[in-house]
This record gives structure tokens, C-alpha cells and sequence, in this order.
């Protein structure tokens, strides 16, 4: 069976080539507390697309739960991720995670737990026994599993990508050239 599939854009940008949008671009986004993110609905058999939601306030990452009765979305700007219900897509979705951090990305492993990066803010303990973290795993309850340690390694600056495949975590970086890899 196919379904629709969900994804989610900043905004439609206006590209005048040859200028294109920056990291300067998404910092003022960021700073101004912009909420024009949306998350649409693609129909691909009739090549439709809907807007669900908008209002979101930088949406990064989308990922469905292990039985697609949910989908969470990142928030960058507000540090969260939303629970949307898949079944009643008029419902307004509900906070289902308060971050230490800025989210960049979201991706269910295997058992149907979830990972998302922590790209930025990382300016100092926190207080939750993890002086850096980098990463988060959480269930589709949103109880914590798991936080990495960046242990405050350069290495680790803008961390976007936490994603867990075959017993290794595979992280990446947008500013970095490289992909990490760790034992899950």
C-alpha cells in the first residue's frame, strides 16, 4: 500500500538567480522568530499537494511513528518537536518534546524509537547530567532514552543528522566533512 507523503518546507523562497539563500538567510529566519513554516501533503497519485498546518516556526525533520498513527515534526525556533495525528489531520498537534537544544533533524531506528540532532546552543551544561548533548533518543511516548555526550569537542559543532542503522549511529554534520560513527 502507498501512502501520502508528508514533508515539510521553510517557506517558498523567491530564488532571483544568481542569488541564493545563505546561512545569513536562515539566522535572520531564526532570530526574527519567523513562523511561516508549513508542513504540506503530497498525493502522489494525483501530484496534489495540501497544506496541513502552517504557522510552524522553522520546521526541520519530519519522521512517522513505527505504526504511521503519528508524525513528529522538529520546531527549530521553539526548541520542540510536534505530534501530529495522522487520522485527524485537522487536529491541531500537541507538544510532544521540549528540547535543551535546537532540533535538526528527526529519524526512527529500527524498534521504532527516535533520534534528533541537537545542532546548536551548546554553550555550557545544562544541568540534566549530560554537560553536552549532542543527540537525543526518545520513545513514541517521548520519554529519554539516551543523550550523547559531546563532551564539548569541536568536532561535534552543528551536529544535524543522528541516525542509528545496523547497531552504529551515524552522525553528520552540515558544516563538517565528514560523517561520524559510533556504536549504538
Amino acid at each position: 500500500m502507498v501512502m501520502a507523503v508528508f514533508f515539510s518546507r521553510l517557506r517558498q523562497l523567491n530564488l532571483n538567480p544568481p542569488r541564493y539563500r545563505t546561512g545569513k538567510d536562515a539566522d535572520f529566519l531564526i532570530s526574527s522568530g519567523d513562523r511561516t513554516g508549513r508542513l504540506l501533503k503530497y498525493n502522489p497519485y494525483n501530484g496534489d499537494v495540501s497544506v496541513l498546518y502552517d504557522g510552524l516556526a522553522f520546521p526541520n525533520g519530519v519522521a512517522f511513528s513505527a505504526n504511521n498513527s503519528f508524525l513528529l515534526v522538529n520546531e527549530s525556533i521553539k526548541r520542540r518537536i510536534l505530534k501530529f495525528n495522522v487520522h485527524d489531520p485537522k487536529a491541531a498537534p500537541k507538544v510532544f518534546l521540549e528540547l535543551p537544544r535546537v532540533p535538526d533533524n528527526i529519524k526512527r531506528n529500527e524498534k521504532g524509537e527516535f533520534w534528533v540532532a541537537l545542532n546548536s546552543g551548546r554553550l555550557g551544561a545544562l544541568g540534566n547530567g549530560v554537560p553536552d548533548p549532542i543527540g537525543m533518543r526518545f520513545n513514541e511516548e517521548a520519554k529519554v532514552l539516551e543523550i550523547l555526550d559531546g563532551k564539548g569537542a569541536p568536532t561535534f559543532n552543528s551536529i544535524s543528522e543522528v541516525e542509528e542503522y545496523g547497531g552504529k549511529l551515524y552522525i553528520g554534520s552540515v558544516l563538517k566533512s565528514y560523517v561520524g560513527i559510533l556504536n549504538a
